[in-house]
């Protein structure tokens, strides 16, 4: 194909690099929770945004664009969530027509003893192997990608750090 401009040998290894490092870092924080906590990474995210929610509630739009899911995806993990009791839905008080996610007492409970084990698996795969300079570079990295992907800001952490 003509005028397609390619990957140099840098750019290629820069997004092998990344490609598997995502991948395989998703992989471990994701066997990590099924293994000591019983549940996919999934869940944790879910549950992790509505515990940082105001009264540990969204709007299932709401945190649908969160945690970057489809309303059918969301739902079925939702649905799984409350055959659990960490997770109830509730019709929104003023408009019959939005559902609202609540994080139960049980599930910030269950969020609460998996966190540490999630935490210490960020750690070791992520923060443990670059020193603190990397680290702050590699965030700056991240938020100007970030921009790029998410212009409207709708992922929790869009906003820039100072």
């Amino acid at each position: 194909m003509t005028g397609t401009r390619w990957l140099d040998a840098d750019e290629q290894d820069t997004w092998r690099a990344f490609l598997w490092t995502s991948r395989l870092l998703n992989e471990a924080l994701d066997r990590q929770l099924q293994r000591d906590s019983g549940m996919p990474h999934t869940y944790y995210m879910i549950l992790a945004m509505l515990s940082e929610a105001p009264g540990r509630a969204l709007t299932m739009t709401d945190l649908a664009a969160i945690v970057h899911s489809s309303p059918s995806r969301l739902s079925h993990a939702v649905n799984r969530l409350e055959e659990s009791g960490w997770v109830r839905r509730v019709k929104h008080e003023t408009d019959r027509r939005t559902t609202t996610a609540e994080l139960t007492d049980e599930g910030f409970a269950v969020l609460a003893e998996a966190a540490p084990g999630h935490v210490a698996e960020v750690r070791r795969h992520l923060f443990a192997p670059m020193s603190r300079e990397q680290m702050l570079c590699f965030r700056e990295t991240l938020h100007t990608l970030l921009e790029s992907l998410d212009p409207d800001h709708e992922a929790p952490c869009a906003t820039p750090s100072p």
